[in-house]
């Protein structure tokens, strides 16, 4: 027997609630999936990387990041040792994924609705500026100054990770702010590195690499449906960028970002292609970066020289102090201002420990470490503090997250009283 048919008023906000579910609620679901396996993986990668590197075939590890491979012919050809290929091509793929991201994020989640992005866009602005601040102030000036911007980035990867080892003691509300911040704090990051971390400009590679980003765009408005007529454009752009001085994985988040998002041609070009990437980036990629660049030598006295460098201390400053006091900071007085709201499930005490879990700054933190210092000795000082700085956020982090869960968690309902024996 046949239900009997909904009115109109049902058929429309059953259809509504399934397009939000498709667009909205899946791929973000997808998103946080591969996001928490791929930080296990990532960790696995980091401690492969650091036990190799302080192994007996130490020398084989760094040999190994230190080969050249040339790639084109003559004057044409880029060469670059395997760790500058995995840091310039493999992450130009890490931040393609992060534009088409940030892309769907504007176009159909959280960053669609100003007033919902408010709130984690000041919470993301508060915790990239403090962070930097206190890395100057502990720094004050000198060479070092240049990697102010290390603290300023969160690992979505790792702190989704964390979220996902507490389970159900946070709500989804709870991972949806911290998403969002991340999302917001990677598009500044991008920003920084393009602005602050370009090498000497040359305005004929960047005329080319307009001119490639241009063809994509009228490619599109005219229509050209075929997916292999773009990829020469984006190996075009990527060179072009490259060879600019503006660092290459600029070129994919410009990319990620002309990926349409709405439907093109009458078939969704942006969701299958995410789901495809996706876990390219978190399970191959990311894992990648990691093992070529979380290896740190620590014999030689090199911990200790670490230990009691400023720089190593001013990371760690701006990571643990600057993240939590910057996020929950931000938001708690764009809260008391009346700018935007929380999630839907999440209480005002839960601020501070996603705001500790902000300090992760694992991947994008390491990425800007090598951009800012040209010495290897400077780096590996950089990451070891970014080592501590992000274990110590995570750990206070999840411990003000589960301390907020068990203080907050709903009494047992009281059992009924037991029936009276008869007589």
């Amino acid at each position: 027997m046949s239900s009997p048919p909904q009115p109109p008023e049902q058929s429309r906000a059953g259809a509504v609630k399934e397009t939000v579910r498709a667009k909205v609620v899946d791929p973000l679901t997808d998103f946080l999936q591969d996001e928490t396996a791929g930080g296990i993986v990532l960790f696995v990668a980091a401690l492969i990387a650091l036990a190799w590197a302080n192994s007996p075939w130490s020398d084989a590890y760094f040999d190994l990041w230190h080969t050249h491979v040339e790639i084109g012919i003559g004057s044409a050809s880029i060469d670059l040792d395997l760790h500058g290929w995995v840091n310039d091509l493999l992450m130009a793929l890490f931040f393609f994924v992060v534009g088409m991201e940030i892309k769907r994020e504007l176009v159909s989640g959280e960053l669609q609705d100003k007033r919902a992005a408010a709130l984690p866009a000041i919470a993301a602005l508060g915790g990239v500026a403090l962070p930097a601040l206190i890395f100057t102030l502990v720094i004050s000036g000198g060479d070092v100054a240049s990697g102010w911007a290390i603290p300023a980035a969160t690992d979505i990867a790792f702190a989704v990770g964390v979220l996902a080892l507490l389970g159900d003691r946070v709500s989804s509300g709870v991972r949806l702010f911290l998403l969002t911040i991340a999302i917001v704090d990677d598009i500044v990051a991008i920003a920084i590195i393009a602005l602050f971390y370009a090498d000497s400009l040359s305005l004929v590679w960047v005329a080319v690499a307009y001119a490639a980003f241009l063809a994509i765009v009228l490619f599109q408005r005219f229509g050209v449906a075929r997916f292999a007529a773009y990829v020469p454009l984006a190996l075009i752009a990527w060179v072009a960028v490259y060879e600019s001085g503006v660092h290459a994985t600029i070129a994919g988040v410009v990319l990620g970002l002309l990926v349409p998002a709405r439907p093109f041609k009458g078939r969704d070009v942006h969701t299958p292609l995410e789901h495809r990437l996706h876990p390219v980036s978190a399970f191959v990629v990311v894992p990648l970066f990691a093992l070529a660049n979380a290896g740190v030598d620590f014999g030689g006295g090199v911990l200790g020289d670490a230990l009691s460098s400023r720089l190593t201390w001013a990371v760690v400053a701006g990571l643990v102090i600057g993240k939590l006091l910057g996020i929950a900071g931000a938001t708690l007085l764009a809260l008391r201002l009346g700018v935007g709201t929380l999630p839907e499930g999440m209480a005002r005490a839960q601020v501070w420990g996603v705001a500790a879990l902000g300090g992760i700054g694992f991947t994008v933190s390491l990425f800007i470490a090598d951009l800012a210092f040209d010495d290897p000795l400077l780096t590996d000082t950089a990451k070891v503090g970014i080592f501590i700085g992000s274990i110590v956020s995570g750990v206070l982090g999840a411990a003000l997250l589960t301390r907020r869960a068990r203080n907050g968690a709903p009494a047992p309902p009281i059992p009924p009283a037991p029936p009276a024996p008869p007589g």
